[in-house]
């Protein structure tokens, strides 16, 4: 049996904060994502994704903003727990797939790299890709960036020996 999840995630952007998405430092970039965690909202996406695909809930539901062992937590960290807590309930990532939404960074020339790390987290293959919205709206004017994921988990019974994933 599989299952397939979708998530989202955006945050806005603040001067003089710290860029971390899709697993990256960007310490070129002028403003960073502002959140509870580090605000990855590329590495977000992908928990909310993956949580969904499982039936476990959505990054608000394990991670609250009321938990303060999470507060700056990096979206790496969380993706890792959120693949521990899967494999435990059954389920193994296949892959994903997350798209970056927003003026900046430009993601092209890190793209691989972003996808290692992504990957090396939700121990799957993980595709990165970037769009911009044109001008329109919140991301469009750079005010802050967003991303959409989707997950493919497959259940592993517990007979073929993987203690659940």
């Amino acid at each position: 049996m599989s299952a397939i999840g979708i998530g989202f995630d955006a945050h806005r952007l603040a001067a003089g904060v710290p860029l971390r998405l899709a697993g990256l430092e960007w310490p070129d970039e002028p403003a960073g994502l502002v959140g509870h965690s580090d605000g990855d909202v590329v590495a977000h996406a992908l928990c909310d994704a993956i949580l969904a695909a499982a039936g476990l809930g959505d990054l608000g539901a394990v991670f609250g903003t009321a938990d303060p062992v999470w507060a700056g937590a990096s979206g790496v960290a969380l993706l890792t727990e959120v693949v521990a807590r899967v494999r435990v309930a059954g389920w193994s990532v296949v892959n994903a797939t997350v798209q970056l939404i927003g003026n900046r960074p430009q993601l092209a020339a890190r793209r691989s790299e972003a996808e290692t790390v992504l990957g090396a987290a939700i121990a799957a293959r993980v595709c990165v890709s970037a769009t911009t919205t044109d001008g329109l709206g919140f991301t469009g004017k750079g005010e802050g960036v967003a991303a959409i994921a989707t997950a493919l988990l497959r259940w592993v019974p517990q007979s073929e020996g993987t203690g659940g994933g």
